[in-house]
């Protein structure tokens, strides 16, 4: 049985294959760390940047878009704290030369070593007590499971402690005496924990303080901060309100694994919901609840999903949480919801010296709005989609086949329109199919290969439905519609096709389920 590691493997080397995702520059042996979407690829990503915009904007009276530019005032990260706090805690192993995130490698210590732990210690239970198992119950009586957690409450005690006091030396302490190895060599043979700062920065043309020195984005919500007395104004936006934006970041990423998980140049979908200050608790609980329903709306397996709550916060915010996502390298964060208080807007008007006040005319006050923010790197919801919609299966015959059973509003193609032959005008009746489908959906046509062949490399992209146009449509108008999931062919009428796909692609439905 093939390991998750393996299921990772095949899933990166089908996003090449089949012109989902390239390394960049790789004529001139690659860049580390990024990477080119390519025709299928930007597609599938376009799709989930679309259904999270009209999730996000079009079905909400109260929030708006922007798109602010990468490049801005080299205060504006002064402000924001980044440029003296915005850092890694960085382990290197003597042995291995490799270099890692030092709280990574705690945080995986616990669910490699002790989570999966009470995760066995729960399925033999459950085999053994088969309907009468209480697994709530289970876990807060079994000793031996009860072990487990306190041993797990009492590293996260201490990693958050050294979080909060940047203690680097009580970091690498924690590492011995866990005694975590390295996962290339196996050594435990460490170098001191040191901070890094994660920014790239440059050099622009002369500015009004006559500094050069400018940086590229490590986030998109300051381009929101710095924007948001504008938006309000002329938007004549009450609170509370959103600000919803997609947009380009850059991290200097040491540790950058794991395929699109972690890059140096990734894509932010952000909103930060402006609210009256003592009313986050509610629209924190609010974020979480209506975006964990976003993700499941997809259609993600049971149990893809679960929140994290922070260790460590920020020493302004009041909350934090993630939403997980059980991708095959274990549970990462896809999604942050945070409440930022108003930490952000009380900086930029510090430093920039502007008022950024709301004038609230229910309660006849001036303040400073709360700030409650919801931030999901496409990037990572890329590899979500892909890696879940992965899916090799044997068939009847014998036969094998790889599918990727994307949901199919986020498939590249929705549709591909296949003429049988190349000759006695079946072509020429495909393209006028695809001319009459084409204003709707994204198409694709191909005549290269057998019928069977062209059904597996749609198969292979996601295409929902295949069309094939044979000798029998020339005379009653008929053709033939192949479902990519149950592989089920039915003869259907041309004229009844854009109802028959319609009803399936459009993502109009998936947004009902959200109301």
């Amino acid at each position: 049985m093939a390991t998750q590691e393996d299921v990772f493997k095949k899933v990166t080397s089908h996003a090449k294959e089949y012109g989902f995702v390239f390394q960049s520059s790789e004529i001139y042996d690659g860049l580390s760390a990024v990477y080119d979407y390519g025709q299928t690829g930007s597609a599938l990503k376009k799709n989930i940047k679309d259904y999270w915009w009209d999730a996000m904007v079009k079905m909400n009276e109260n929030i708006v878009g922007i798109d602010s530019s990468i490049f801005m005032h080299p205060k504006t990260w002064k402000a924001s704290g980044h440029v003296d706090a915005f850092n890694d805690p960085l382990i290197d192993n003597k042995d291995s030369k490799k270099r890692y995130r030092a709280d990574v490698l705690v945080e995986e210590y616990i669910q490699n070593k002790l989570e999966s732990k009470i995760d066995k210690e729960v399925k033999k239970a459950a085999k053994r007590f088969g309907d009468s198992f209480n697994e709530t119950e289970f876990k807060t009586t079994n000793p031996r499971v009860l072990g487990y957690f306190e041993k797990i409450n009492s590293i996260e005690t201490r990693l958050k402690k050294v979080q909060e006091e940047e203690d680097m030396e009580g970091f690498k302490q924690l590492i011995v005496d866990l005694e975590i190895p390295c996962p290339v060599s196996g050594s435990k043979n460490w170098t001191d924990v040191r901070q890094f700062n994660l920014m790239f920065s440059t050099e622009i043309g002369s500015l009004s303080d006559g500094s050069t020195k400018i940086y590229l984005r490590p986030e998109t919500a300051q381009g929101i901060f710095v924007n948001y007395l504008n938006v309000q104004k002329t938007g004549r936006m009450k609170i509370p309100f959103g600000i919803a934006q997609i947009g380009k970041a850059f991290r200097n990423e040491i540790v950058a694994r794991q395929f699109v998980f972690r890059m140096r140049e990734f894509e932010q979908m952000e909103m930060q919901f402006f609210v009256r200050p003592g009313e986050e608790d509610k629209w924190y609980e609010y974020w979480k609840e209506t975006r964990m329903k976003w993700h499941r709306a997809i259609g993600f397996p049971e149990g893809s999903h679960k929140f994290h709550d922070h260790l460590k916060l920020a020493h302004y915010a009041k909350a934090a949480a993630d939403i997980e996502f059980q991708f095959p390298f274990g549970f990462k964060e896809l999604e942050g919801v945070h409440s930022r208080g108003n930490f952000d807007l009380s900086q930029h008007e510090e430093f920039s010296k502007k008022k950024l006040r709301y004038f609230d005319p229910e309660i006849n006050e001036s303040y400073i709005p709360n700030v409650v923010e919801t931030s999901i790197g496409v990037d990572r919801m890329f590899l979500a989609v892909l890696s879940t919609a992965f899916t090799e299966e044997k068939l009847e015959d014998g036969s094998e086949r790889t599918v990727l059973k994307l949901p199919s509003f986020l498939a590249p193609y929705k549709v591909a329109v296949l003429p049988l032959t190349k000759k006695d005008g079946l072509p020429e009746k495909a393209r006028a199919i695809i001319d009459a489908l084409k204003y709707d959906f994204e198409c694709y046509y191909e005549e290269k290969d057998q019928i069977g062949k062209r059904y597996r490399r749609q198969d292979a992209i996601g295409t929902p439905f295949c069309i094939t146009v044979d000798h029998q449509t020339l005379e009653d108008n008929t053709v033939t519609v192949r479902e990519r999931d149950t592989m089920k062919q039915e003869r259907v009428a041309i004229d009844h096709l854009e109802k028959l796909i319609g009803e399936s692609v459009n993502v109009k439905n998936i947004l009902k389920k959200l109301n």
